[in-house]
Formats: C-alpha cells, structure tokens, sequence
C-alpha cells in the first residue's frame, strides 16, 4: 500500500512537469510566432504555464465541484450519508473529507483534491435514492479507499491538465491556421509553418492520447479501491452489488466532462458503459462485471 501511495505521488510529479512543458512549448510558440514578442515569449511562456499547473493543483477541488454544482452534505438533509462517511474514516484511520451532493438522477460518485486532509467525496441524489444503506456504504468506502491512496491527486490533477492542454493545442492549431502562421519575415512563417503542422497533427492524436493516459492511470486504481473500500467494510458483496445496480442504470449524467471522467466510480458515459467492445479499448474504468467478480472472488 505504501509502494502504491508512492508511486501515485511520483506518477503526479512527472505528469504535472510533461504538460508543464507542453504548455510552455504551446504558449512559447503562439507568443513567438503570432505575437511577435521575441525573447519575452519564454519567460510569458513559463509564468502562464506555472499559474495553469499551480492553479490546477492548489484548486483541483474547487474546479471539479465547480462543474458539477455540487452543495455541502448536511446532517440534517442526509443524516444517512454523514453517518456512513464517520464509521469509515474511523475504520480506515483517516481525516473526514467534506461530503458534497449533486442533485442529478444518475447513480454515480467521485473523490477529489489534492491531499487526505483537502479532500471531498460527492455522490449523487440518484445514488442515495436508489441504494440501500450497506450498497451506499460499499460506494462511500470505495472512494473513501482513492482518498486514502492518493488516486484523487493523481486522477483529478491528470484529468485537468490532459483536458486543457488539449485544448491549449486545438486553440494554437487554428489560431495558426486563421493567420497563416504569422511571422514577420520568411524564417519566422517557415517555422511557424512548421509549428502549425505539428499542431494539426497533435489536435488529432491529442484527444485519443489523453483518453489512453487516462485509462492507463485509472484502470488498475479501480480495482485497488474495490479491494481496500470492501477491508473498510468487511463486505464486499455490499460493493458488488451497489456496482450492479449503477451499472444497469441508463439515466446519463447532467453535469460531466471529459476531464473528470476518470475520477466518477464507474463512467458516466452511458455509450462506453453499455458497449463492450468500447468499453474494453477505451473506457476509463475497467468492466463491471470483471470488478464485481473480483469482489466476490475476495477472501
């Protein structure tokens, strides 16, 4: 458990400085060739990138909640869900992480921030609605288990990043391409033709890379909480069965993105969700049915 909580920090780390520095190329390239600021671009490149990066990690929680339109838990709206999340923090030794609803049909639930003491489990009012208290139970250990791993620093910081330096991309590529590449003299619009065309060719293969990263973070992560939530419990057939019941469920989420995909306990992409053979290449999550026989497979 201590390798996986390392590794996670570490796989955070080098995530945050790889899109550090797409960003600054992006940003240098844009302030260089179609802003003309010259030997400025570097600097305007490093300050912008550091605010987006900081930003994203000191505010991950925020943004996220920000999204959804999640409120604050209360005992006395939902007594039930307050209850649940005390026995667990003290079954698994860990700080109350501030409980948030989302008025959305769907049954679904995520954890986020960027440290056991910063951070928020949400569910959704679907999600109290349609589970019965050990089910609920089962969901609330499970994200309570991301929390307790450092998965929600690695899945909410990643997703974030990934999400808006594709963006930050598709923005230079037609940038590039409504000017012309810019350039006041012909070795600047030879590279900013240079520029522009890898810009083309990432704004194709960026989303597909992005939603691969993903998946590669997140998969194995699923499983691992699955796992650590059912030893909070001592009931992992409560989780298997809560996983059933949102699996089958067909109400579509309201309030998502991709960039928050990975973070929910199981896709809130009807489409990928309900499509095996999508499921299997590009799914964030792994496949119900093979975490719900691992449940049950538990010993």
């Amino acid at each position: 458990m201590f390798q996986a909580v390392g590794a996670n920090k570490t796989k955070t780390t080098l995530i945050v400085a790889l899109i550090f520095v797409f960003f600054a190329a992006i940003i240098y390239a844009i302030s260089f060739f179609l802003l003309d600021l010259g030997y400025l671009s570097a600097i305007f490149a490093i300050v912008i990138s550091f605010i987006v990066s900081f930003g994203t990690y000191w505010n991950s929680d925020k943004i996220v909640l920000s999204i959804h339109k999640a409120r604050p838990a209360t005992p006395e709206q939902d007594r039930k869900l307050t209850n649940i999340l005390e026995g667990l923090c003290i079954a698994a030794g860990t700080p109350k992480p501030r409980l948030y609803v989302m008025e959305d049909r769907a049954l679904n639930a995520f954890a986020t921030g960027r440290s056991p003491k910063k951070a928020v489990i949400c569910v959704t009012t679907g999600l109290l609605d349609n589970l019965d208290y050990y089910q609920l139970e089962g969901v609330v250990a499970h994200e309570l288990a991301h929390i307790k791993n450092y998965d929600i620093l690695l899945q909410t910081v990643a997703g974030i990043m990934i999400g808006s330096a594709i963006i930050a991309a598709r923005s230079a590529s037609r940038i590039m391409m409504r000017t012309g590449g810019g350039g006041s003299n012909n070795n600047k619009g030879a590279a900013a033709l240079v520029i522009m065309a890898v810009g083309l060719v990432f704004m194709i293969v960026a989303p597909i890379a992005g939603q691969f990263l993903k998946m590669l973070l997140s998969r194995n992560r699923e499983f691992l909480a699955d796992a650590k939530g059912a030893e909070f419990t001592r009931n992992p057939e409560a989780l298997a069965s809560a996983l059933e019941r949102i699996g089958g469920s067909a109400i579509p989420l309201q309030r998502t993105s991709n960039a928050t995909e990975s973070m929910y306990i199981v896709t809130p992409c009807l489409e990928t969700r309900f499509n095996k053979k999508k499921s299997s290449l590009f799914s964030t999550h792994p496949p119900i049915e093979k975490r719900v026989e691992a449940l049950r497979n538990l010993r």
